[in-house]
């Protein structure tokens, strides 16, 4: 068992870039649709959504910049927590009046992505980042307190 759980380990860091590559490829789709009207448009009416439409336009702006950039691991940290606070938005706002569970006021797709960016918030891109390219924090997770050295005491000056 102690060697299943070390190859997982090791995956880890690309299991997490698949994880963000596919849900801000997901989230991108969505805000391309409400603008573009591509992949069957807002709602999946073929429209788009007016532009300057609050909260519908901004919100497709925010799925379209901050999957992107989830996408491309370049910032991901800043654009999951944009990305989860404007899901947490939609959901409490739009979704949660209709009904207490999501199953019931149609809220599903609100509540993952929310969570699922708040996730990324707190782990950072993982592998295939194209931030770690950069120096944006490394792409493997790098900064976390298993990787980094140890830091020396700092020595008392009289």
């Amino acid at each position: 068992m102690n060697a299943l759980a070390s190859r997982l380990n090791q995956a880890q860091p690309y299991a997490l870039g698949l994880f963000r590559i596919v849900v801000g490829l997901l989230f991108a789709c969505h805000g391309a649709a409400s603008l573009f009207g591509w992949i069957g448009g807002a709602g999946g009416s073929g429209a788009t959504i007016p532009g300057g439409t609050w909260p519908g336009w901004y919100a497709a702006v925010i799925q379209l910049v901050a999957g992107g950039l989830v996408l491309l691991g370049l910032g991901t940290r800043g654009a999951a927590l944009i990305a989860s606070g404007s899901m947490a938005y939609a959901y409490f706002d739009v979704h949660q009046s209709e009904a207490l569970f999501p199953l019931q006021n149609g809220g599903e797709s609100a509540a993952m992505f929310c969570w699922a960016f708040l996730l990324l918030v707190f782990t950072g891109p993982g592998a295939l980042a194209l931030g770690g390219l950069f120096g944006a924090g490394g792409a493997s997770g790098a900064g976390r307190a298993e990787d980094r050295t140890e830091e020396k005491p700092a020595r008392a000056t009289a």
